[in-house]
């Protein structure tokens, strides 16, 4: 696909997300690379900010089959990813496949799940497959799950760990709109939930095309040697008690691919790594101290990292 025609397509998509996710932009750019990048998205803040408009806005966008899943406490691994049903008029067990069998998966309140069933998510997201009675189905193409979680509300949640987390490409944090998006989004609900009529712009083949196209996006070198300065500053720098892993490096590299395609180029430069130093790595490093509302500083060490390390010319 000729490179005018996959800047159009992702010009679509945004477009369409932003026409009823009003006033985060840059949000709306880190939830296409997440899908771009053929990886899985956790957006972390507040109640209320738009988390799970956005991630039915994406899901509405394109053409695929989507699925929400409310987590909550009594959640068990099969409903997840479905269970083996008799059938008394043939004496036999026939597999009733799960909300997980979609292409487009909204996690709602991912951290209200018990570590047993965020596992069964997370292991089909590392694998892109699922394996029940020694039977082992496949999830996709494509296949993007976009979790939410409220950082602030403990009662009755069940953190994800740092090993888990490792599984989704990027978090990030969405905030509050400014004054005037906040307006245009007070004005556009008084009719109804725009979302709901959201039409899709997007095929799964073209989802694929794009997608194969960010792995033929060049990384020259010293731009490469400059992601892996990057993810040994983690594991040196004083104030980190684990670094990040190889797995962390690789997803941190297709993030980058998907940067530069995003913005209409065939090679990564500087800039796309240290934009997205922060959204892809800082959850995923464990640090040993805290910021003032007691919460990890990890984003506060990326940013310093960055700062620190030798940008290559």
């Amino acid at each position: 696909m000729p490179p005018a025609d996959l800047s159009r397509l992702l010009d679509v998509l945004r477009e369409n997300v932003a026409g009823v996710f009003l006033g985060k932009p840059e949000v709306i750019r880190y939830a296409v690379l997440a899908l771009l990048a053929d990886g899985h998205l956790l957006l972390e803040d507040v109640p209320g900010v738009g988390k799970t408009l956005l991630a039915k806005a994406i899901a509405r966008s394109l053409n695929c089959k989507f699925s929400r899943i409310q987590f909550t406490p009594d959640l068990l691994p099969g409903d997840l990813i479905g269970t083996g049903v008799f059938r008394q008029n043939t004496g036999t067990f026939e597999f009733v496949p799960g909300p997980v069998f979609a292409q487009v998966i909204v996690a709602d309140e991912i951290n209200r799940a018990t570590p047993r069933t965020q596992s069964a998510l997370l292991e089909a997201m590392s694998e892109r497959q699922v394996t029940t009675d020694g039977v082992t189905r496949q999830l996709g193409p494509p296949f993007l799950v976009l979790a939410t979680q409220n950082p602030y509300e403990f009662e009755g949640t069940y953190p994800l760990p740092e090993s888990q987390l490792d599984r989704f490409l990027m978090k990030v944090k969405i905030g509050y709109p400014d004054r005037e998006a906040e307006r245009r989004i007070l004005t556009q609900h008084r009719v109804g939930e725009p979302v709901d009529k959201l039409q899709h712009v997007l095929n799964p083949p073209e989802i694929v095309a794009l997608q194969l196209a960010v792995r033929n996006v060049t990384v020259e070198p010293p731009v490469a040697d400059y992601i892996l300065e990057l993810v040994e500053a983690t594991r040196v720098h004083p104030d980190v008690a684990l670094g990040v892993s190889t797995r962390a490096a690789l997803a941190f590299y297709r993030a980058v691919q998907a940067n530069a395609l995003l913005s209409g180029r065939r090679h990564v430069i500087p800039d796309d790594v240290k934009q997205l130093a922060g959204p892809v790595l800082a959850h995923r490093v464990l640090t040993k101290g805290y910021d003032a509302s007691g919460r990890s500083n990890a984003d506060a060490v990326v940013a310093d990292i960055v700062a620190k390390t030798r940008v290559p010319v």
